[in-house]
């Protein structure tokens, strides 16, 4: 099996995510700054337009943080994920604020944040995936006390599921983060055992690592890599796995 990790920017950059999820083909794909909308998105590639990538019929699954009219359209901007395997279930947690309609940039807080969770059936076990997109500080990815009640919460969700997990996304925290560190308590944060330098690329002068795949003990990692196809300017995460 494999899963790929991306926050892909908005689908600023349209063919080069085409031709990547075109060559990768993944069998679940967690995506944030996913944008849905109806129809063409004309300056930025749609996650529906990104979905037809795959050569095989697949499952999307949007949750939307906030909505903001394009042109004659309204956007709805989130977390998404996307999989070849159907959905036994699928649940949106916000973990900041709630859903914002009629988003304005200019006087609303950016920060509406939530946590997707799917189950999909493998091997005969209910795997759980879960996708966060983490609260942006701009000064730092430190965290403050508003991301470890996040982390906290979501630790919380996650102590309650029984079966294999992945959790995947942009935490907009540092590994070694007292934040972060609630969830390296209880899963295995491959970025760390992996020893990645960057999860950032050349579109941005930041070079942290602020990205990750956290898995349960039930998940076996046959490869984990940080692509370096640009595809954003952040790295898409690549994960093959089994299930013990």
């Amino acid at each position: 099996m494999k899963l790929v990790q991306a926050n892909i920017y908005g689908g600023r950059l349209e063919n080069p995510l085409m031709f990547f999820f075109s060559d990768q083909q993944p069998d679940i794909a967690c995506f944030q700054e996913a944008i849905s909308i109806n129809g063409n998105g004309a300056i930025f590639k749609s996650i529906e337009g990104l979905q037809a990538c795959w050569q095989k019929p697949t499952y999307l699954f949007h949750s939307a943080m906030f909505s903001f009219k394009f042109m004659t359209k309204e956007a709805h901007f989130g977390n998404a994920i996307i999989s070849t395997l159907p959905f036994e279930k699928q649940e949106t947690i916000f973990t900041n604020k709630a859903h914002k309609s009629g988003f304005d940039f200019d006087i609303d807080d950016y920060n509406v944040r939530n946590l997707q969770h799917v189950q999909v059936s493998l091997n005969g076990q209910s795997l759980h995936v879960l996708n966060h997109h983490g609260h942006h500080i701009p000064e730092h990815k430190n965290g403050d006390a508003g991301t470890l009640r996040q982390m906290k919460q979501i630790t919380e969700y996650i102590k309650r599921l029984s079966g294999p997990i992945i959790l995947t996304g942009d935490f907009n925290l540092t590994p070694d983060s007292k934040s972060l560190e609630q969830i390296n308590n209880h899963l295995e944060n491959l970025s760390i055992k992996y020893e990645l330098r960057t999860t950032r690329t050349q579109l941005t002068r930041k070079i942290e690592v602020c990205d990750y795949i956290f898995v349960s003990k039930e998940i076996e990692v046959k490869s984990f890599t940080a692509s370096n196809e640009l595809v954003s300017d952040h790295k898409a995460l690549v994960l093959e796995f089994d299930i013990n």
